[in-house]
Protein backbone atom coordinates (compact mmCIF):
# COMPACT_ATOMS: atom_id res chain seq x y z
CA UNK A 1 0.00 0.00 0.00
CA UNK A 2 1.26 3.72 -0.53
CA UNK A 3 0.22 6.86 1.17
CA UNK A 4 1.64 10.23 1.90
CA UNK A 5 3.51 10.52 5.15
CA UNK A 6 5.68 13.71 6.55
CA UNK A 7 9.33 12.11 6.69
CA UNK A 8 12.30 13.19 8.86
CA UNK A 9 15.73 12.13 6.95
CA UNK A 10 18.45 14.70 9.06
CA UNK A 11 18.11 15.68 12.68
CA UNK A 12 18.64 19.22 11.71
CA UNK A 13 16.16 18.86 8.38
CA UNK A 14 13.00 19.58 7.59
CA UNK A 15 9.86 17.42 7.59
CA UNK A 16 9.31 16.30 3.74
CA UNK A 17 5.74 14.94 3.07
CA UNK A 18 6.10 12.06 0.31
CA UNK A 19 4.70 9.04 -0.65
CA UNK A 20 5.76 5.85 1.46
CA UNK A 21 4.92 2.23 1.25
CA UNK A 22 4.11 -0.08 4.24
CA UNK A 23 3.31 -4.09 3.71
CA UNK A 24 -0.28 -3.58 5.51
CA UNK A 25 -1.18 -5.07 8.63
CA UNK A 26 0.32 -8.91 9.72
CA UNK A 27 -1.17 -11.10 11.84
CA UNK A 28 -2.25 -9.14 15.10
CA UNK A 29 -2.40 -5.74 13.66
CA UNK A 30 -4.80 -3.66 12.08
CA UNK A 31 -4.45 -0.88 9.34
CA UNK A 32 -5.91 2.84 10.85
CA UNK A 33 -6.97 5.74 8.12
CA UNK A 34 -5.22 8.81 10.58
CA UNK A 35 -8.04 11.24 10.97
CA UNK A 36 -5.30 13.62 13.21
CA UNK A 37 -1.93 13.20 15.52
CA UNK A 38 -0.61 15.16 17.84
CA UNK A 39 2.70 16.63 18.13
CA UNK A 40 4.73 15.76 21.08
CA UNK A 41 7.85 17.12 22.25
CA UNK A 42 8.84 14.14 22.03
CA UNK A 43 8.89 14.00 18.63
CA UNK A 44 11.12 17.21 18.41
CA UNK A 45 13.53 15.96 20.55
CA UNK A 46 14.56 13.47 17.79
CA UNK A 47 16.80 16.48 16.99
CA UNK A 48 18.73 16.57 19.87
CA UNK A 49 19.49 12.88 20.78
CA UNK A 50 20.97 12.89 17.39
CA UNK A 51 22.34 9.23 16.52
CA UNK A 52 19.93 7.51 19.00
CA UNK A 53 16.87 7.04 16.93
CA UNK A 54 17.42 5.73 13.46
CA UNK A 55 16.62 7.95 10.76
CA UNK A 56 15.08 8.50 8.00
CA UNK A 57 11.68 7.86 10.09
CA UNK A 58 8.31 8.86 9.90
CA UNK A 59 7.61 10.11 14.02
CA UNK A 60 4.19 11.11 15.34
CA UNK A 61 3.12 8.68 18.20
CA UNK A 62 -0.26 10.84 19.06
CA UNK A 63 -2.59 9.42 16.73
CA UNK A 64 -6.14 8.75 16.42
CA UNK A 65 -8.65 7.75 13.64
CA UNK A 66 -10.22 4.58 11.88
CA UNK A 67 -9.85 1.25 11.37
CA UNK A 68 -9.62 0.08 7.67
CA UNK A 69 -8.23 -3.09 7.71
CA UNK A 70 -7.51 -5.88 10.30
CA UNK A 71 -4.75 -8.70 10.35
CA UNK A 72 -6.27 -11.81 11.27
CA UNK A 73 -9.72 -12.74 12.78
CA UNK A 74 -8.26 -12.10 16.28
CA UNK A 75 -7.52 -7.88 17.02
CA UNK A 76 -10.92 -7.54 18.98
CA UNK A 77 -11.29 -4.34 16.49
CA UNK A 78 -13.13 -4.22 13.33
CA UNK A 79 -13.46 -1.94 9.94
CA UNK A 80 -15.20 1.35 10.89
CA UNK A 81 -13.79 1.30 14.58
CA UNK A 82 -12.46 4.93 15.49
CA UNK A 83 -9.61 4.14 17.93
CA UNK A 84 -6.86 6.34 19.53
CA UNK A 85 -3.51 5.04 19.63
CA UNK A 86 -0.85 5.09 22.27
CA UNK A 87 2.28 3.56 22.83
CA UNK A 88 3.92 -0.09 22.14
CA UNK A 89 4.48 -2.65 24.91
CA UNK A 90 5.37 -6.21 24.64
CA UNK A 91 2.23 -7.49 26.75
CA UNK A 92 4.30 -10.44 27.95
CA UNK A 93 7.21 -9.39 30.33
CA UNK A 94 6.67 -8.86 34.17
CA UNK A 95 5.85 -5.39 33.93
CA UNK A 96 3.16 -5.77 31.17
CA UNK A 97 1.30 -8.34 33.00
CA UNK A 98 1.76 -6.53 36.21
CA UNK A 99 -0.64 -3.53 34.40
CA UNK A 100 1.96 -1.01 33.91
CA UNK A 101 2.84 -1.39 30.22
CA UNK A 102 4.73 2.27 30.37
CA UNK A 103 7.51 0.25 31.81
CA UNK A 104 8.01 -2.86 29.46
CA UNK A 105 11.04 -4.36 29.35
CA UNK A 106 11.40 -3.53 25.63
CA UNK A 107 9.74 0.27 26.02
CA UNK A 108 13.19 2.13 24.66
CA UNK A 109 13.63 -0.95 22.23
CA UNK A 110 9.70 -0.48 20.43
CA UNK A 111 9.16 2.60 20.94
CA UNK A 112 12.36 4.86 20.18
CA UNK A 113 15.12 3.19 18.91
CA UNK A 114 13.66 0.89 16.08
CA UNK A 115 11.39 -1.62 16.85
CA UNK A 116 11.79 -5.47 17.22
CA UNK A 117 14.83 -7.17 15.99
CA UNK A 118 12.60 -9.80 14.32
CA UNK A 119 10.72 -7.38 12.23
CA UNK A 120 11.59 -7.48 8.34
CA UNK A 121 11.60 -4.32 6.67
CA UNK A 122 8.40 -3.02 5.43
CA UNK A 123 7.93 0.61 6.11
CA UNK A 124 10.05 2.34 2.84
CA UNK A 125 10.27 5.25 0.53
CA UNK A 126 9.14 5.84 -2.61
CA UNK A 127 12.87 4.79 -4.06
CA UNK A 128 12.44 1.11 -2.15
CA UNK A 129 14.54 2.50 0.34
CA UNK A 130 13.66 1.11 3.99
CA UNK A 131 12.44 3.89 6.67
CA UNK A 132 13.10 3.23 10.48
CA UNK A 133 10.49 0.53 12.08
CA UNK A 134 7.12 2.57 13.48
CA UNK A 135 7.78 5.04 15.96
CA UNK A 136 6.34 4.46 19.35
CA UNK A 137 4.30 1.89 17.78
CA UNK A 138 2.93 4.18 14.85
CA UNK A 139 4.54 6.28 12.79
CA UNK A 140 1.24 8.58 12.62
CA UNK A 141 2.52 11.80 10.70
CA UNK A 142 1.02 10.18 7.81
CA UNK A 143 -2.14 9.08 5.99
CA UNK A 144 -2.06 5.76 7.38
CA UNK A 145 -0.51 3.78 10.19
CA UNK A 146 -0.44 -0.10 10.87
CA UNK A 147 -0.12 -0.67 14.66
CA UNK A 148 -0.75 -3.78 16.72
CA UNK A 149 -3.88 -3.75 17.97
CA UNK A 150 -3.30 -3.75 21.61
CA UNK A 151 -1.57 -0.46 20.88
CA UNK A 152 -5.31 0.86 19.81
CA UNK A 153 -8.17 1.82 22.33
CA UNK A 154 -11.93 1.63 20.40
CA UNK A 155 -13.55 5.26 21.16
CA UNK A 156 -16.94 6.55 20.54
CA UNK A 157 -17.62 7.11 17.06
CA UNK A 158 -19.82 10.49 17.81
CA UNK A 159 -16.43 11.84 19.19
CA UNK A 160 -14.48 14.42 17.25
CA UNK A 161 -11.81 11.46 16.48
CA UNK A 162 -9.41 14.05 15.08
CA UNK A 163 -8.95 15.75 17.94
CA UNK A 164 -8.40 12.31 20.20
CA UNK A 165 -4.84 11.90 19.90
CA UNK A 166 -3.07 13.72 21.83
CA UNK A 167 -4.82 11.26 24.70
CA UNK A 168 -2.49 8.99 23.58
CA UNK A 169 0.40 10.29 25.13
CA UNK A 170 0.99 13.83 26.10
CA UNK A 171 -2.44 14.45 27.85
CA UNK A 172 -2.43 10.64 29.30
CA UNK A 173 1.31 11.20 31.02
CA UNK A 174 0.00 14.58 32.81
CA UNK A 175 -3.02 13.55 34.04
CA UNK A 176 -2.35 10.36 34.93
CA UNK A 177 0.65 11.40 37.14
CA UNK A 178 -2.58 13.07 38.83
CA UNK A 179 -5.02 10.29 38.91
CA UNK A 180 -2.80 7.73 38.64
CA UNK A 181 0.95 7.87 40.29
CA UNK A 182 -0.52 10.69 43.14
CA UNK A 183 -4.35 9.39 42.94
CA UNK A 184 -4.81 13.27 44.03
CA UNK A 185 -8.40 14.14 45.15
CA UNK A 186 -10.49 16.64 47.24
CA UNK A 187 -7.80 18.43 49.57
CA UNK A 188 -4.40 17.74 47.83
CA UNK A 189 -2.51 20.14 46.92
CA UNK A 190 -0.28 20.15 43.92
CA UNK A 191 2.19 22.42 42.36
CA UNK A 192 2.82 21.84 38.36
CA UNK A 193 6.17 23.06 36.71
CA UNK A 194 5.95 24.03 33.32
CA UNK A 195 2.46 25.19 31.99
CA UNK A 196 2.44 23.56 28.60
CA UNK A 197 0.40 20.32 27.13
CA UNK A 198 1.45 18.12 29.76
CA UNK A 199 1.51 20.46 32.80
CA UNK A 200 -1.66 21.94 31.49
CA UNK A 201 -3.57 18.32 31.59
CA UNK A 202 -1.98 18.08 34.66
CA UNK A 203 -3.87 20.87 35.86
CA UNK A 204 -7.47 19.99 34.35
CA UNK A 205 -6.90 16.71 35.58
CA UNK A 206 -5.96 18.32 39.33
CA UNK A 207 -8.99 20.19 39.41
CA UNK A 208 -11.20 17.47 38.09
CA UNK A 209 -10.24 15.73 41.15
CA UNK A 210 -11.21 18.90 43.50
CA UNK A 211 -7.60 18.96 44.00
CA UNK A 212 -5.75 22.32 44.85
CA UNK A 213 -3.29 23.06 42.38
CA UNK A 214 -0.12 25.73 41.61
CA UNK A 215 0.95 26.24 38.03
CA UNK A 216 4.64 27.90 37.71
CA UNK A 217 5.87 29.24 34.14
CA UNK A 218 7.57 31.70 32.27
CA UNK A 219 4.85 32.62 29.67
CA UNK A 220 2.38 35.08 30.86
CA UNK A 221 -0.28 33.52 27.82
CA UNK A 222 0.70 29.88 29.63
CA UNK A 223 0.32 31.00 32.86
CA UNK A 224 -3.58 32.76 32.04
CA UNK A 225 -4.91 29.80 30.56
CA UNK A 226 -3.69 27.68 33.78
CA UNK A 227 -5.24 30.05 36.31
CA UNK A 228 -8.31 29.69 33.27
CA UNK A 229 -8.50 25.97 33.85
CA UNK A 230 -8.78 26.53 37.80
CA UNK A 231 -4.86 27.00 38.83
CA UNK A 232 -3.40 30.04 40.86
CA UNK A 233 -0.28 30.93 38.34
CA UNK A 234 3.07 31.88 39.78
CA UNK A 235 5.74 33.19 37.53
CA UNK A 236 9.25 30.94 37.75
CA UNK A 237 11.24 34.00 38.31
CA UNK A 238 9.09 34.37 41.71
CA UNK A 239 11.27 35.51 44.32
CA UNK A 240 11.48 32.68 47.04
CA UNK A 241 8.88 30.37 44.88
CA UNK A 242 8.83 27.10 47.19
CA UNK A 243 7.94 30.11 50.45
CA UNK A 244 5.51 31.05 48.16
CA UNK A 245 3.90 27.75 47.05
CA UNK A 246 4.17 26.60 50.55
CA UNK A 247 2.12 29.71 51.79
CA UNK A 248 -0.23 29.18 49.17
CA UNK A 249 -0.74 25.24 50.11
CA UNK A 250 -0.85 25.63 54.25
CA UNK A 251 2.67 23.83 54.08
CA UNK A 252 4.02 22.97 51.62
CA UNK A 253 2.45 20.75 48.56
CA UNK A 254 1.96 17.54 49.07
CA UNK A 255 2.54 16.46 44.83
CA UNK A 256 4.74 18.36 42.74
CA UNK A 257 5.09 17.38 38.97
CA UNK A 258 7.84 18.94 36.83
CA UNK A 259 7.58 18.51 32.90
CA UNK A 260 10.58 21.09 32.45
CA UNK A 261 13.89 19.08 32.72
CA UNK A 262 15.10 22.52 34.62
CA UNK A 263 17.76 21.44 37.50
CA UNK A 264 17.31 24.54 39.30
CA UNK A 265 13.34 24.27 39.23
CA UNK A 266 13.62 20.98 39.88
CA UNK A 267 14.94 22.00 42.97
CA UNK A 268 12.59 24.36 43.85
CA UNK A 269 9.95 21.97 43.20
CA UNK A 270 11.39 19.79 45.80
CA UNK A 271 11.70 22.77 48.34
CA UNK A 272 7.92 23.19 47.62
CA UNK A 273 6.88 19.81 49.20
CA UNK A 274 5.66 19.46 52.25
CA UNK A 275 7.21 16.31 54.55
CA UNK A 276 6.44 13.02 52.74
CA UNK A 277 6.14 15.07 49.45
CA UNK A 278 6.42 13.27 46.26
CA UNK A 279 7.88 15.16 43.36
CA UNK A 280 7.32 13.27 39.96
CA UNK A 281 9.71 14.33 36.93
CA UNK A 282 8.46 13.42 33.09
CA UNK A 283 10.92 15.04 30.98
CA UNK A 284 14.13 13.23 30.24
CA UNK A 285 17.24 14.95 32.34
CA UNK A 286 20.25 15.90 29.71
CA UNK A 287 22.50 17.27 31.99
CA UNK A 288 23.19 16.09 36.01
CA UNK A 289 20.87 16.83 38.55
CA UNK A 290 22.59 18.07 41.81
CA UNK A 291 20.18 18.25 44.62
CA UNK A 292 20.40 20.91 47.35
CA UNK A 293 20.87 19.91 50.70
CA UNK A 294 18.31 18.48 52.71
CA UNK A 295 16.32 18.49 49.54
CA UNK A 296 14.96 14.61 50.19
CA UNK A 297 14.83 15.11 54.01
CA UNK A 298 11.56 14.04 55.92
CA UNK A 299 10.16 11.63 53.67
CA UNK A 300 10.32 13.11 50.70
CA UNK A 301 9.83 11.23 47.27
CA UNK A 302 11.50 12.09 43.69
CA UNK A 303 10.54 9.94 40.70
CA UNK A 304 10.66 9.72 37.33
CA UNK A 305 7.18 8.64 35.45
CA UNK A 306 6.36 7.71 32.39
CA UNK A 307 3.22 7.70 30.15
CA UNK A 308 1.27 8.94 33.19
CA UNK A 309 1.69 5.31 34.87
CA UNK A 310 -1.05 4.52 32.41
CA UNK A 311 -3.21 1.61 31.15
CA UNK A 312 -3.99 2.97 28.08
CA UNK A 313 -7.32 1.64 27.58
CA UNK A 314 -8.34 2.36 31.11
CA UNK A 315 -7.16 6.10 31.17
CA UNK A 316 -8.16 7.34 28.03
CA UNK A 317 -11.72 6.19 28.26
CA UNK A 318 -11.84 7.59 31.88
CA UNK A 319 -10.16 10.92 30.17
CA UNK A 320 -13.21 11.04 27.47
CA UNK A 321 -15.65 10.86 30.29
CA UNK A 322 -14.03 13.59 31.81
CA UNK A 323 -13.96 16.06 29.01
CA UNK A 324 -17.45 14.77 28.03
CA UNK A 325 -18.64 16.32 31.06
CA UNK A 326 -17.11 19.62 31.18
CA UNK A 327 -14.51 18.87 33.24
CA UNK A 328 -11.42 18.07 31.37
CA UNK A 329 -11.42 20.37 28.22
CA UNK A 330 -8.57 19.18 26.69
CA UNK A 331 -9.53 20.63 23.34
CA UNK A 332 -8.82 24.02 24.21
CA UNK A 333 -5.15 23.55 23.81
CA UNK A 334 -5.45 22.24 20.18
CA UNK A 335 -4.78 23.83 17.29
CA UNK A 336 -4.99 21.88 13.77
CA UNK A 337 -2.62 22.18 11.25
CA UNK A 338 -2.73 20.49 7.55
CA UNK A 339 0.40 17.55 7.51
CA UNK A 340 1.77 19.70 4.46
CA UNK A 341 2.45 22.44 7.31
CA UNK A 342 3.72 20.32 10.25
CA UNK A 343 6.97 22.15 9.64
CA UNK A 344 5.03 25.20 10.52
CA UNK A 345 3.47 23.48 13.58
CA UNK A 346 6.98 22.19 14.94
CA UNK A 347 8.02 25.96 14.56
CA UNK A 348 4.95 27.27 16.38
CA UNK A 349 5.52 24.19 19.08
CA UNK A 350 9.19 24.87 19.69
CA UNK A 351 8.44 28.53 20.15
CA UNK A 352 5.69 27.94 22.69
CA UNK A 353 2.91 29.78 20.18
CA UNK A 354 0.66 26.79 20.44
CA UNK A 355 0.04 24.56 23.25
CA UNK A 356 -0.77 21.13 20.91
CA UNK A 357 -0.12 21.32 17.50
CA UNK A 358 -2.46 18.61 15.98
CA UNK A 359 -2.07 17.58 12.27
CA UNK A 360 -4.71 16.68 10.00
CA UNK A 361 -3.56 14.53 6.84
CA UNK A 362 -5.58 15.07 3.91
CA UNK A 363 -8.43 11.94 3.02
CA UNK A 364 -6.98 9.27 0.13
CA UNK A 365 -7.09 6.49 -0.36
CA UNK A 366 -4.70 3.65 0.36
Amino acid sequence: MRFGAAVLRSYDGPFTVEDVRHAGPSDGEVLVRIAGCGMCRTDLAVRHSAGRSPLPAVLGHEGAGTVVATGGPHTGLSDGDHVVLSFDSCGRCRNCLGAAPAYCDSFAALNLFGGRVEDPVRFTDRAGSALAPRWFGQSAFAAYAVVRARNAVRVDPSLPVELLGPLGCGFLTGAGAVLNTFGAGPGDTLAVFGAGAVGLAAVMAATAAGAFTVAVDRHPERLALAEDLGATALHSGTPDLPARIGRLTDGGARYALDTTASPGLINDALRSLRPTGHLGLVARLHTALPLEPGALDRGRTLSHLCEGDAVPGLLIPRLIALWQAGRFPFDRLIRTYPLADINEAERDCAAGRVVKPVLVPPDGDA
